[in-house]
């Protein structure tokens, strides 16, 4: 988790030790990403595996529920039973038809046509709205299958007329690739949300012949040959900034894709990568199942004191859901998983110290044993990935990665490094302090604390020391009231209304809400989806953003606007319980807003070049750049009273505990940071010097990251690499820095609301215009350093993240 604070600086920060050292040297690590390929997820938020949206290894991210009462604009007619509406004003954001109909062969009486097929299977609908509704496993297979084919048939004759220009080259290829896209996202979001075994087995059938295609298009000569040319043509120096940097993304892109390499090397990359994919998949799969594979059944209530009513009622509804149906959350029987509203409950409110070490020892060793080990998929992974990096002509994986970002393997490292010593001093202390509570308390443990007391015992400092105890402050947060001031915020930041569209599109279950963005004038501009609570039966752990459809000019339906953007987030917080709403952790609201500032980047894009739009070809590692900015607002007095309000009464959060709340922003700040710099300094480890075989395990890896970055070494069994999504199943490997980058970024963006003025109005809607029009808008047209130039009027200064942080002293002093 990330946490700022609104504290001044006391004494200014020493920019020769630490600012020019990170930003001054960015403009020569400046790289373009953009790839024709398909859409992955966006994540945005805990240990989970987050994706991101865009082509080929682009990923997607985070969602949420909006309840609003300003509906004012008419539900859209449905175009057909399910699918596909008619606005009051032409939706440009559908997805053109993908029939089938040239792709099947052969008549036959015992087959169907291939209209009969393109009708009976939805993902060869022509629909404007994936229909989410009737998507089964059994259509996985032939629709995909179609579908390649047809796109197999059109890349085909593209590579026969191709033409080193805009409308014979680009066009063809953002069509080909946004269908198949598309179609993909649709299944690749569904197994997220609602996993089923038939499910799974379609998608692991079909995977490896998306990937071949993908494969197949990347290394394609007459293309890249044709991009080449542009960019050689006398015309060059007069295409936009957007369409010079799509052009160099497509050139480097396929030279990562083999393009180059000679045909027995190019065969054993492309092996390489079906392998990766195969393996990435299994991997996420072990982590899910062994998270559902985790229950504990609790009888006897005082094993579960000390934890809060709504984690009780969640205990008791999971108990009711396996059999158990006379559940009560008063009597029980309780059932605590892994998922991440029961394991936190456990972890901070559980007295049961035997429980709090089950339950942590459960979920450190997710998929680390048995059938679902990813310990040799891990080494497997970085096996396969450093061979492939040898192949392309690098020294390890971590570079190639590097090639389509900001920073290169030594900036990253070298600001990962400034910001451990910037933070180990104050997480040593925060032990210190938590030591001296616990034996203040009389805690049997308190000499002796371990993994599984620290959440438990830092709930009770801070309650202690803030006289603020999170569980106290869920009536304040309804889901409802939060989504109302998430929307207020942005009409008042950018200019537009959020509207409740339910039943405009189809959806995966009962809980998702849709929602239309309008403009200032009461025109769409955007759709999201938003799917916030946890079903640990079926949907993936962690939130996340993802794109369902970009904004483009090119795959707009009349031919004369643009395709509208379709989003959808995601979040895994407490379901409402009973006849109580969902009642959020302060936490979980700075999630939801955290995952919109993503969907708002995707949503509000001015760019109608698609393979630039919104989210698509921003480097990874700005691409946070929204989401951490979004966070902020959370502890902006007016945002947070125009949505803590008490779910019952409708009375405001006191205005004391708004001012404890303020206080405890930095809380621990020291511990969190380091945290969140083992992730990232493990993964650069494990993708710059490790070698697959050698005399260190990943085990080893991590142990020796974890003397310089956790003040309380891991445990001996400790596995957390088997669940670590984000790097083996998702798109940060070698790239998870990207959270602390980007959080320079945002923190300094938003420190120009500070310096506006956070309670002049007219001064933050000025502000929020200008961030609207330049980090929002621009999307990957332009390299993210100088939209950020565009935005603040000079580059990032760290100053303000370590400020947020409480840190700004000891890097000073460093």
């Amino acid at each position: 988790m990330r946490h700022y604070g609104y504290f001044r600086a006391t004494k200014p920060l020493n920019r020769a030790l630490y600012g020019s050292i990170f930003f001054i040297t960015i403009l020569m690590a400046t790289r373009f990403s953009v790839t024709f390929s398909l859409s992955l997820p966006i994540c945005l938020r805990t240990s989970s595996i987050a994706y991101r949206s865009y082509p080929k290894h682009l990923l997607k991210s985070q969602s949420c529920p909006l309840w609003s009462s300003s509906f004012s604009l008419c539900l859209h007619t449905l175009r057909s039973k399910s699918t596909t509406v008619n606005p009051r004003r032409p939706i440009s954001a559908t997805v053109r038809s993908f029939s089938a109909s040239s792709t099947v062969s052969g008549p036959s009486s015992s087959k169907m046509s291939a209209t009969e097929e393109r009708n009976s299977n939805p993902l060869l609908e022509d629909f404007d709205f994936p229909p989410f509704d009737r998507i089964e496993a059994k259509h996985v297979r032939p629709g995909v299958r179609a579908l390649l084919k047809r796109l197999e048939g059109e890349l085909e004759e593209l590579e026969k007329t191709v033409e080193p220009s805009w409308p014979k080259l680009v066009e063809p290829m953002e069509k080909i690739n946004d269908r198949l896209a598309v179609v993909w996202g649709a299944v690749n979001h569904l197994k997220s949300v609602k996993d089923n075994p038939e499910l799974r087995s379609a998608i692991e059938e079909v995977q490896p012949e998306k990937v071949a295609f993908e494969l197949k298009a990347g290394q394609s000569k007459p293309i890249y040959n044709a991009f080449k040319a542009i960019k050689e043509s006398p015309e060059w120096n007069s295409l936009s900034d957007a369409r010079k940097r799509i052009v160099e993304a497509q050139i480097k892109e396929a030279v990562l894709s083999g393009i180059t390499l000679e045909d027995d090397k190019r065969e054993k990359f492309n092996e390489i990568e079906q392998e990766l994919a195969k393996l990435s998949r299994k991997f996420e799969d072990n982590v899910l199942d062994a998270t559902k594979k985790f229950e504990k059944l609790i009888t006897d209530k005082k094993d579960i004191e000390g934890l809060p009513n709504t984690a009780l009622g969640l205990a008791a509804q999971t108990a009711v859901s396996k059999g158990h149906e006379n559940a009560t959350a008063e009597n029980g029987p309780w059932i605590i998983t892994l998922d991440a509203p029961s394991f936190m409950a456990v972890m901070q409110h559980a007295k049961n110290r035997t429980l709090r070490e089950e339950v942590y020892r459960a979920y450190v060793t997710r998929a680390s044993s048995g059938d679902l080990d990813n310990t040799p998929i891990v080494d497997q992974i970085l096996r396969l990935r450093l061979e492939k990096a040898k192949l392309l002509g690098y020294n390890n994986y971590a570079e190639v990665s590097m090639a389509t970002k900001m920073a290169t393997v030594d900036k990253a490292q070298e600001l990962l490094e400034k910001l451990r010593s910037s933070s180990w001093n104050a997480a040593v202390q925060d032990m210190a302090d938590l030591v001296k509570f616990a034996q203040d308390q009389n805690a049997p443990e308190a000499d002796n604390l371990n993994h599984w007391d620290i959440s438990f015992w830092s709930e009770r400092l801070r309650e202690s020391k803030y006289e603020i105890n999170e569980e106290e402050l869920r009536p304040y947060f309804s889901l409802p009231k939060v989504m109302d001031g998430l929307f207020d915020l942005a009409k008042m930041l950018f200019g537009i209304n959020v509207e409740p569209a339910d039943g405009v599109a189809p959806v995966w279950n009962n809980d998702v809400r849709f929602y239309r963005v309008n403009d200032s004038m009461g025109s769409p501009i955007a759709y999201f989806y938003f799917d916030p609570y946890s079903r640990p039966s079926e949907k993936r752990g962690g939130a996340w953003m993802d794109e369902v459809v970009g904004r483009s000019r090119v795959l707009s339906r009349d031919g004369t606007s643009v395709r509208l953007p379709v989003a959808h987030m995601v979040c895994n917080q407490m379901p409402p319980v009973g006849d109580k709403p969902s009642l959020m952790t302060f936490r979980e609201v700075e999630t939801v807003f955290h995952e919109f500032g993503h969907a708002l980047q995707h949503m509000l894009t001015k760019q109608d070049e698609g393979l630039v739009a919104g989210i698509r070809g921003i480097e990874w590692d700005a691409v946070e750049l929204p989401s951490q900015f979004m966070e902020n607002w959370c502890y902006h007095r007016d945002t947070l009273m125009s949505i803590a309000k008490h779910y019952e009464t409708g009375e405001s959060l006191p205005e004391d505990i708004y001012k404890k709340l303020l206080a405890a922003r930095t809380f621990r700040a020291g511990s969190l940071s380091l945290r969140q710099l083992r992730f990232a300094t493990v993964d650069l480890e494990l993708h710059t010097k490790y070698v697959p075989g050698g005399s260190e395990s990943i085990y080893d890896v991590d142990r020796r990251v974890s003397g310089k970055t956790q003040v309380l070494p891991p445990l001996p069994d400790d596995r957390f690499l088997c669940g670590f999504s984000h790097i083996f199943a998702g798109g940060y490997a070698a790239g998870y820095y990207s959270y602390k980058w980007a959080e320079v970024l945002s923190a300094d963006a938003f420190s120009a609301f500070e310096d506006a003025g956070l309670e002049d109005e007219k001064a933050v809607r000025e502000t929020g215009n200008k961030f609207r029009e330049t980090i929002l808008a621009l999307g990957g047209g332009k390299a993210p350093l100088e939209v950020f130039v565009a935005f603040r009027g000079r580059e990032p200064s760290p100053e303000a993240l370590l400020r947020h942080n409480g840190l700004l002293s000891a890097a000073a002093s460093a």
